[in-house]
């Protein structure tokens, strides 16, 4: 586990310049992932296709390749220069974002998307492990809190500039720009954001040889060993996923339930929806950041009760969302839910950051995404699609609010999974502690 470094270090306007290009990195990636959500209604007029197909390619098609792959990045990462890799990385997804704009069939759509999640899968995880190792722990709770602001305002400027360029002109347009704008992104990355020491502002406890940061990475065995050993990493990766499983499902079908059985247009979409995001994922990860610094000193239990609380309180907000029989009074009960619903990333994100080694933060974040994204990313949105497909022949005016209904116990089992972590938390506490 990373020691705690000294109180007098501070993260200096060096690592704010950085953490604000990686955010502004993140952003991207998040825009580009959920244009296909946001732009769904126009381009199934256009390409004439299903729920259940727009739910494969933004779950299973996109997953597949950007979860598995994020592990021989995180692995490569972890071994050279992880700017570089990160760099690549955001050029290759944007690439692959202008040529969903040309598809002019399914199956072409489809290779673009995978496409993308190829290039996506070398984004996060070398992100946090640099910004681990430009902010000492203490402070790593709030700047990955601020990082996680990527999602919504991403969300945010994905469902305002794309919704707002497809109304005006078309849905094709709205992922060649983004495309160009990433491109410029991967070369500031590039040319701007210096590779920090690893491990750096880590202060390794006297005696413990561990946490020498000029030693080699350990294989890539040894740390996926170490990781799925660990009950603790293991139990949050899962809660973490039963989350996604909802999170990721709502994201993208919601811009289609509101506009296609709530009777939202496109431009108000780019309007109304695009503030709820921004403001209300926004909020959930900036306070779930700040309350992890604060609580986690007192008890490691924090990083499993945030996340319980959070979720139940969604619980009859979410179903309230979903039985509104207009958007403006949906908007209204989907504002806390949209903030709640992400009190786990931040906790998450830095639990993982701080029980590994730094020569291992990479690789090990990129697990936690793996197991994160594979149940949530792959399967929340192609459940949620085949639900909806499902309900087609008996509910044709409101399928997918059918579907929406069935994602409710789903957060019970995610609030269920958090209390279990805390206890697995509490336990390894206990055992640590003995003589």
């Amino acid at each position: 586990m990373a020691a705690v470094a000294p109180a007098a270090v501070r993260p200096g306007p060096r690592a704010w310049f950085v953490l604000a290009i990686l955010c502004f990195v993140y952003v991207l990636n998040f825009l580009d992932r959920q244009l296909l959500s946001i732009l769904a209604k126009p381009i199934q007029d256009d390409l004439g296709v299903t729920d259940g197909q727009l739910g494969l390619i933004g779950g299973l098609y996109f997953a597949m390749f950007y979860c598995v792959l994020a592990i021989p990045v995180g692995w490569l990462a972890d071994r050279t220069n992880r700017v570089k890799v990160l760099s690549l990385a955001c050029g290759l997804w944007s690439v692959a974002t202008a040529a969903c704009g040309m598809a002019s069939t399914y199956p072409q759509l489809v290779l673009a998307r995978m496409t993308v999640g190829v290039g996506e899968a070398g984004g996060v995880p070398p992100s946090y492990a640099i910004i681990s190792d430009y902010f000492p722990s203490g402070t790593r709770g709030t700047a990955l809190g601020l990082y996680n602001l990527g999602p919504p305002i991403g969300a945010a400027l994905g469902v305002a500039f794309g919704a707002s360029v497809a109304a005006a002109y078309s849905w094709r347009l709205a992922f060649i720009w983004v495309g160009v704008i990433g491109l410029v992104t991967a070369a500031v990355v590039w040319i701007c954001v210096r590779e920090p020491r690893k491990g750096g502002l880590d202060v390794p406890p006297a005696g413990d040889r561990g946490m020498h940061v000029d030693e080699p990475a350990p294989g890539f065995r040894e740390t996926f060993k170490a990781f799925f050993a660990n009950p603790v990493l293991r139990g949050m990766s899962l809660a973490c996923g039963a989350t996604q499983f909802i999170t990721y499902g709502v994201l993208n079908f919601t811009v289609l339930l509101l506009m296609r059985e709530k009777g939202m247009t496109l431009e108000e979409v780019a309007v109304w929806y695009a503030l709820l995001v921004g403001v209300g994922v926004a909020g959930g990860m900036i306070l779930s950041g700040r309350l992890i610094d604060r609580l986690a000193k007192r008890s490691r239990t924090a990083y499993a009760y945030i996340p319980a609380v959070g979720l139940a309180l969604a619980i009859p907000l979410f179903a309230a969302f979903v039985w509104a029989d207009s958007w403006q009074l949906a908007m209204v009960f989907l504002f806390l839910p949209t903030g709640l619903n992400y009190f786990y990333l931040s906790p998450a994100v830095t639990l993982v950051q701080e029980e590994v080694r730094p020569n291992q933060r990479v690789l090990s974040g990129a697990l936690l995404l793996l197991v994160m994204n594979l149940i949530g990313l792959g399967l929340g949105p192609t459940y949620l699609g085949a639900a909806s497909d499902f309900f087609m022949a008996t509910h044709p005016d409101n399928s997918l609010q059918m579907a929406f209904y069935t994602l409710i116990p789903f957060y019970v089992l995610a609030v269920a999974m958090f209390l279990m972590l805390a206890r697995t938390i509490r336990r390894q506490a206990e055992q640590e502690a003995r003589p």
